[in-house]
């Protein structure tokens, strides 16, 4: 069985071939030269951090499947300074359009000592910002994002820290790992 960690930097599509576009964009046969290994679950391309590739059909199963509740720790930087009440409300669950999630754990955190993202996030001297540590058991489409968004706290950078055991450690965006 192989299991490798990759940090998939910003713009990367969480797949081997990008055939929506002629010119073609980043993806992961960009940084991987490993045959028969496919992401276990997805990232978005406006998203970093930890993605997982397996060769173990089962193993890609017990990560990506919800039924699993596998732990996944983002850290999010936010568009704004959320309050306790806020949240809470993300601790509660939120209600999205496709329905209520699942309670999250969340907790404000100093800014992290990440890597530099290119392109750089939007700066707005007059708009304060933080980053929260959040860790959801489901895996819906754009979910954190959705999620802070309704609770009025944009994502502004979204980088997947943490999938159940599995962490970014020291891998530098378009590194990869043996796990």
């Amino acid at each position: 069985m192989t299991l490798l960690l990759f940090n998939k930097p910003y713009g990367v599509l969480s797949q081997f071939t990008d055939r929506s576009m002629p010119e073609g964009r980043a993806t992961l046969s960009d940084y991987i030269d490993q045959p028969g290994v496919y992401p276990a679950g997805r990232l978005d391309r406006d998203s970093e951090g930890l993605l997982l590739l397996t060769d173990d059909g089962r193993l890609q199963a017990r990560i990506a499947d919800p039924k699993f509740k596998l732990p996944k720790t983002y850290l999010v930087q936010v568009e704004g300074e959320p309050n306790e009440g806020t949240l809470a409300r993300l601790r509660q669950g939120v209600t999205l359009k496709d329905g209520p999630t699942r309670p999250a754990e969340v907790e404000r955190i100093a800014d992290p000592a990440l890597w530099p993202r290119d392109p750089p996030i939007r700066y707005r001297a007059s708009v304060p910002d933080c980053w929260l540590s959040l860790t959801i058991r489901e895996g819906r489409n754009r979910q954190v994002r959705r999620m802070t968004a309704a609770v009025g706290h944009p994502t502004l950078r979204l980088v997947r820290w943490r999938i159940g055991d599995w962490t970014l450690a020291d891998l530098r965006p378009g590194e990869f790992a043996l796990g």
